[in-house]
């Protein structure tokens, strides 16, 4: 198949898109911490836009202000965590068939990168682990521009920061497609006109990239 000449960018997520989901990895301390599955998940979509990780995701609060204030609001939830211990749970290995399929776009449309991230050694795709795998040197140098929460003080589901990577490409939403883990992030990309990708499994999401582009992937590659 050839690629669709009515799309120019495709947009990316980075945690859970590049790497396997930080979700994986809340519900594993939970586990081991006699915690209720998706506790940390229910934490951060509380208040979503004023909570502690949308502060620290808009670089308005520091790690030790994290710290603090998502202890109190896991501790409003009857289960005290402590800010802290979350942050190492933030990275995941990566994924070198999302990584491929980096490539292949880029080869035909502009690309580009939207991730909300923290300014802290375990920022995705920031932390040791990640590092001494290339995560960041494999991926990050690949794409045309680069939007992250904690520089650019404005994070995901806000639709600035969709027309802020729209600006950037110097190209219009209805000629993107945007590719994210969550659906929250999805919707309002969507309600710009962009075409949406939920990112639930790697075989998926190559499937669903593949029908939008006319681009072809392999989906059984590692990862």
């Amino acid at each position: 198949m050839a690629a669709r000449t009515d799309i120019e960018a495709v947009i990316w997520d980075f945690g859970g898109v590049f790497t396997a989901s930080p979700f994986e990895a809340f519900n594993r301390y939970e586990a081991e911490h006699g915690l209720p599955n998706d506790l940390i998940r229910r934490i951060n979509s509380a208040n979503p836009h004023d909570n502690a990780w949308a502060l620290f995701e808009r670089n308005e609060i520091d790690t030790e202000r994290f710290d603090r204030l998502f202890l109190e609001e896991s501790t409003a939830l009857g289960h005290p965590v402590p800010g802290r211990a979350v942050l190492p749970l933030l990275s995941g290995a990566l994924r070198p068939a999302m990584v491929a399929a980096l490539k292949v776009c880029k080869q035909h449309y502009k690309v580009g990168c939207i991730t909300n991230n923290v300014v802290s050694m375990h920022s995705p795709g920031q932390d040791e682990s990640q590092r001494a795998a290339g995560a960041m040197g494999q991926v990050m140098p690949l794409f045309d521009a680069i939007i992250e929460s904690s520089k650019a003080g404005v994070r995901k589901p806000d639709p600035k920061i969709y027309l802020m990577m729209c600006e950037l490409l110097a190209v219009a939403p209805a000629h993107c497609i945007y590719l994210d883990d969550l659906g929250i992030n999805c919707k309002p990309a969507a309600g710009l006109g962009m075409t949406a990708i939920k990112v639930v499994g790697v075989a998926q999401t190559l499937a669903d990239l593949a029908a939008a582009t006319g681009l072809t992937f392999e989906a059984d590659a590692p990862g």
